[in-house]
């Protein structure tokens, strides 16, 4: 079982989450704001953190960069928030996030977030985009077809990075220096493939997955321009 950090400033909201993963066998920390999260999180060094994006001193989105710039991104961060946007999804991913969970929490969502995030590896702490990091990157990343972001040629520790693995990968980068439009139907059609690839093209299994209607998630498939058939061949 798991140290999981639970960062909320509404006491019911924490209170809740702490009640269901404990039930799960979860040591839970708490935390009300930026502050106590981040003496939580050098105190325990917790395995994975739930981190509510709107709060009164330091919002979620502006902590998880400052963990990202200063290295200290070495957990799954789940964001939270009763106000989230595609958008929003899309910058919390862009800066290390494992996921996105929309209030009200329902308790089949939460459980298997935290599930898939606990399996997941560390996410990488090569923040070189975050203004004023220092990490001497330099100039737009390359681009794959999709518009979203090639991988780099080096993992940030003076090493060659290993070639991509296959398969699907839970983990990219997106170029969100573009028009929204470009953006979200980037990062949406990265997801949904994403989900095909890991499912073998079975529509049924990623309606479930992704909490879409079926006939409503062929369309947007359509939509997207994703390639159905290739999907089945685990080609994604």
């Amino acid at each position: 079982m798991a140290t999981i950090l639970v960062v909320d400033d509404e006491l019911g909201i924490r209170g809740l989450l702490s009640e269901i993963l404990s039930d799960e066998g979860h040591t839970i920390e708490l935390a009300e704001n930026a502050a106590q999260a981040r003496l939580a999180r050098e105190r325990v060094r917790p395995d994975l953190v739930l981190l509510d994006i709107w709060m009164p001193d330091v919002d979620g989105i502006t902590l998880l960069k400052e963990w990202g710039a200063a290295g200290q991104l070495s957990m799954p961060v789940i964001m939270m928030s009763g106000h989230g946007t595609i958008d929003t999804a899309v910058e919390a991913t862009k800066y290390g996030a494992t996921a996105f969970l929309e209030k009200p929490i329902t308790l089949q969502k939460l459980l298997r977030a935290v599930e898939q995030a606990l399996v997941r590896p560390a996410p990488r702490l090569a923040l070189a985009a975050l203004a004023g990091s220092g990490s001497g990157s330099a100039g737009p990343q390359p681009q794959r077809g999709d518009g979203s972001a090639a991988a780099p040629a080096d993992d940030g520790l003076g090493a060659a990075a290993p070639a991509a693995p296959q398969g699907p990968q839970a983990e990219q980068s997106f170029d969100l220096d573009r028009p929204l439009r470009e953006a979200r139907d980037a990062f949406e059609k990265s997801y949904f493939e994403f989900h095909l690839a890991k499912e073998n093209g079975s529509m049924t299994r990623v309606a479930d997955k992704t909490g879409l209607e079926r006939t409503h998630l062929y369309r947007k498939l359509k939509q997207l321009g994703v390639d159905l058939a290739r999907s089945k061949r685990g080609g994604l």
